[in-house]
């Protein structure tokens, strides 16, 4: 199979027949093997009687319906569990992702080599206040903190050799760090491409100004995992280290003072550098006892289920 095409959705059925026939089109005129995964994530509409009609008259339609919303990292994870494409494209439902982007977008993934095509939305039909601007500041920031130089991280037109997206976890808000992801576990080579933005052809978007917030603090966590993940006892064996030493420089400082230089001078207890000494250790043993337990978390870890899945169509 030459690709697969996933994508997640919640409350889209009005156009989901629309975005499946211009995909199938796209497809038969390129001559590309195919197939189409619809994961709707908790959808209350008609959304999941849609996918139902299409996969009955196309074989190429395969759905996955959640018993709840559990989100869209975990959306894109369950069709990345089923993908067999040589290529997996990702896109939204809304009909703001342009189809016609899915053949150069393979191209670039099997004669260019890249391991991950991003897709770049660099003229935008979306208000400047609530969605552009804190997007520049996010991708910015996030550039700034991944060393992964893309413009548009939070586009979900994107393409993935099929190795990238089996050897990689996304969980929890991470569909935004998806090329951060792929470049931790060794995937280098990552790309971008300019595509079509449309204006929202039906319903309302999903995402409000708290997706930023979420999206800045989703950011400091995969700036961590980066970085410490797989060595947490790194960063808090060393802020460990320097709290102690902190401790025991005031500690050796009250002892010198009280037996050598002023022995008749108050009590220990009674000087704020004991307090400080004692506080500093004390820290510094805690951040220890959590780099211990969390070298011991990551080398028990277990592969829990993120998702429940209530109904799947053609697997």
């Amino acid at each position: 199979m030459n690709i697969s095409v996933v994508i997640p959705l919640l409350n889209e059925q009005e156009s989901l027949t629309e975005l499946h026939d211009w995909i199938a089109r796209v497809m038969l005129s390129n001559q590309f093997s195919y197939e189409i995964i619809f994961i709707d994530d908790g959808s209350t509409d008609d959304s999941w009687k849609v996918i139902e009609q299409l996969s009955e008259k196309d074989h190429n339609v395969k759905g996955i319906r959640f018993l709840r919303n559990f989100g869209k990292s975990q959306a894109l994870h369950a069709g990345f569990e089923k993908a067999q494409g040589d290529v997996v494209i990702t896109m939204d439902a809304d009909l703001q992702d342009n189809p016609e982007e899915i053949p150069e977008l393979y191209a670039m993934i099997t004669n260019q080599h890249y391991d991950l095509v991003s897709g770049w939305k660099k003229k935008r039909y979306d208000s400047v206040i609530s969605k552009n601007l804190p997007s520049k500041l996010f991708n910015w920031a996030a550039r700034q903190t991944s060393g992964v130089k893309l413009n548009d991280f939070n586009c979900g037109l994107k393409a993935y050799n099929l190795e990238v997206v089996k050897n990689i976890d996304v969980n929890g808000e991470m569909h935004r760090y998806i090329p951060v992801l792929a470049k931790n576990a060794g995937f280098s080579k990552i790309g971008e491409k300019v595509v079509l933005h449309q204006a929202r052809k039906y319903g309302t978007t999903k995402f409000g100004m708290n997706r930023f917030i979420h999206g800045f603090l989703d950011l400091l966590t995969i700036w961590f995992l980066s970085r410490f993940a797989r060595r947490p006892m790194h960063l808090f064996g060393a802020l460990g280290v320097i709290m102690l030493f902190i401790g025991l420089g005031f500690t050796l400082y009250l002892g010198i003072d009280k037996v050598f230089i002023n022995p008749g001078g108050r009590l220990i207890t009674d000087r704020p550098q004991f307090y400080i000494a004692l506080s500093t250790m004390v820290i510094g043993t805690q951040f220890f006892i959590a780099g211990f337990l969390g070298e011991i978390v990551l080398r028990t870890k277990e592969d829990k289920k993120r998702y429940l899945i209530n109904d799947e169509l053609n697997f």
